[in-house]
């Protein structure tokens, strides 16, 4: 009995083993990121393996790109306005609803308020794959207001990657802080109007809110930091290394051409079952199917503008 059990069980073993071997493997293998990435890490490199003699001649990425030259162009004083305005609107409403936060702190609330911020670091990292995605896989430059202030800087990241690192703080953060004035807004609302007990009643939800702004409001300089090779501050490093915030060698794998994966670039905690999921695979199917349009054929556009 105990015989005829092996030859079964080494044929679960092996299929458990092929199992694991395909669930576990990499999304991109280290040839895809040689062969399709910019090689960010080596300023004067554009690629590891260029393709092609085209590829030695035309840029596919970097600052001497066509594209992402004219993409930069389009950055706007107007839109540095937006920048500056939203940017000291959120950093008031931050700084102002963190006193009310403080002061309301009691001891017996210090891990409903270490549980809102996991959950709200979660929430972040999701949001930020969710508009990351969105913004690189759908929309044009040309449609009016929101394809050159907002769309134009996915364009321009995907040819242009370390652009990011050119850009100061107001230029990298200007978006990401904005998307949370709403939010500060209403927490500020509560504040004022609402009775001590309703508040201590909703604090749990108050610090989950005030938290997701933050991580939100940091998301893009995060995304910086994993573009950014050379003079981190120690501590940034060692978040990424633990991967607390976005790791660097993580991050290559979305810029894996055609950017179709690992969008989440908070912590990017979520990439990896959200892939297996093929979340975004399913999603994109789903609004192709219904509306005619391909996935991130605007930005295949921008990218073959090289020279």
């Amino acid at each position: 009995m105990e015989a005829s059990a092996m030859p079964h069980l080494g044929q679960a073993a092996s299929a458990a083993c092929t199992m694991a071997t395909s669930f576990l493997a990499p999304v991109k293998t280290e040839r895809q990121i040689y062969e399709n990435s910019m090689l960010e890490d080596d300023p004067n490199a554009n690629s590891v393996v260029p393709n092609s003699s085209e590829d030695r001649v035309k840029p596919r990425w970097g600052p001497n790109h066509k594209g992402a030259q004219e993409l930069a162009n389009l950055y706007s004083g107007g839109k540095r306005i937006q920048e500056v305005i939203c940017f000291s609107v959120c950093i008031i409403l931050m700084s102002l609803n963190i006193l009310f936060i403080l002061v309301r702190i009691k001891l017996e609330n210090l891990s409903s308020i270490v549980l809102a911020a996991f959950c709200g670091i979660i929430t972040a990292d999701f949001i930020s794959g969710f508009a990351h995605w969105a913004a690189d896989t759908w929309g044009s430059i040309e449609i009016p207001i929101i394809g050159k202030n907002f769309l134009r800087p996915f364009r321009e990241h995907h040819i242009d990657p370390t652009s990011i690192t050119r850009h100061d703080f107001i230029e990298t953060n200007g978006d990401t802080f904005a998307v949370t004035i709403p939010v500060l807004c209403k927490l500020s609302w509560d504040f004022f109007c609402l009775s001590e007990f309703e508040i201590q009643k909703k604090f749990f939800w108050i610090c989950f809110w005030y938290q997701l702004t933050i991580f939100v409001a940091l998301t893009n300089q995060i995304h910086k930091w994993s573009h950014t090779y050379f003079g981190l501050p120690s501590y940034v490093i060692w978040l990424q290394e633990y991967h607390i915030i976005l790791p660097r060698r993580h991050h290559r794998v979305h810029h894996v051409a055609p950017h179709e994966t690992y969008f989440c670039i908070t912590t990017g905690w979520l990439n990896w079952p959200l892939e297996k999921l093929r979340f975004w695979y399913i999603l994109e199917y789903i609004i192709e199917r219904i509306t005619g349009y391909k996935p991130r054929d605007d930005d295949m556009k921008w990218a073959q503008k090289r020279s």
